[in-house]
């Protein structure tokens, strides 16, 4: 049996997905239920129950018989908005929970692997290598990303990272994100502007390195992502941190323009003012270091951006889900 957290959010539904895709059905997909619409992420997959976050934590703490079934939990869930700044209400939900299913999983000799984020590499300045003695260094620029960056820390600081298997997610875009309001990706909220506008707004450039719309992430398909996740599912003795990227860095304005050629409509941007709390907060570059993946094993190609952005605009044009 399998427990995937946070199962109705992006990453985790399109887990159930390609889990259901690859046979696997005997799942307990836990999540928190809220407005967000969230639940239509788990329309049309198979799981074997759906527990409340806060239910699933009373069920550990009280042992309940089930959890024996248990032989891997894949912990997806947490508050995941860059913007929030309430450090109180991330610890809890991005560093305690965490624990409590770490400690559970090693004592019980469950196979745990966990989401951590490229949000914890901060401006760069360490570069964006996996490797422990990198993560000590790290400067995270924002509460969410600090919060990531504790739980990994302690998991490194209490030798569990031989015992873990955890993934720091690049800028995931694609199908599921529906329900994350302002946290969509560009491409989820970008498509519904130029529906509306005819086009899209960008951010400017603050550093004379970078012209307006080149500042460059490494955007990732989710379903690369989750075949990521899939392949150490697979290979539960491979453990440690794991950058979850292509390794190739694009420009917010290569991004813009698969939209529009995607939707086929004239490009048109226009470059807005960044909010000032994000000016010292904000990451002009990120491009994943994947050499620990390759020597894992893992040596699936990755989507590119054009033809990531090209499907996601076929689902986003008939409103479907994986």
């Amino acid at each position: 049996m399998i427990v995937v957290t946070g199962a109705a959010g992006f990453i985790g539904s399109c887990l159930l997905w390609k889990f259901n895709s690859e046979g696997f059905d005997n799942i307990i997909a836990v999540d928190e239920l809220d407005i967000s619409d969230k639940q239509k992420n788990l329309s049309g997959k198979k799981i074997a129950d759906y527990i409340d976050k806060d239910n699933f934590i009373k069920d550990i703490d009280a042992n309940k018989n089930y959890l024996k079934k248990v032989k891997t939990i894949v912990h997806m869930g947490a508050c995941a908005s860059t913007t929030c700044t309430d450090a109180a209400y991330l610890t809890k939900n991005n560093v305690e929970y965490s624990k409590v299913l770490a400690k559970f999983a090693i004592l019980n000799k469950k196979h745990f692997l966990y989401a951590s984020s490229a949000a914890t590499y901060g401006a760069g300045e360490n570069g964006y290598s996996d490797d422990i003695d990198v993560a000590y260094k790290l400067n995270p620029l924002n509460m969410y990303a600090f919060s990531k960056q504790t739980f990994d820390l302690w998991v490194i600081s209490n030798n569990l990272i031989d015992k873990i298997t955890a993934f720091k997610f690049f800028n995931v875009y694609g199908p599921n994100e529906y329900h994350k309001g302002d946290m969509r990706s560009v491409v989820c909220k970008g498509y519904d502007e130029i529906r509306k506008t005819g086009k899209i707004k960008l951010f400017k450039s603050y550093k004379k390195e970078y012209k307006d719309g080149e500042q460059k992430r490494d955007f990732v398909y989710v379903k690369d992502a989750v075949n990521i996740v899939y392949y150490f599912f697979n290979h539960f003795e491979k453990k440690g941190i794991y950058n979850v990227g292509t390794s190739k860095a694009r420009t917010w304005n290569d991004l813009a323009s698969s939209l529009f050629e995607s939707m086929k409509v004239t490009s048109k941007i226009e470059y807005i003012d960044m909010p000032q709390e994000l000016k010292e907060k904000y990451q002009y570059f990120t491009e994943a270091d994947i050499a620990h993946l390759r020597k894992a094993g893992y040596h699936d190609t990755f989507t590119e951006l054009e033809d990531g952005v090209k499907e996601y605009v076929g689902f986003l044009e008939k409103n479907i889900y994986l």
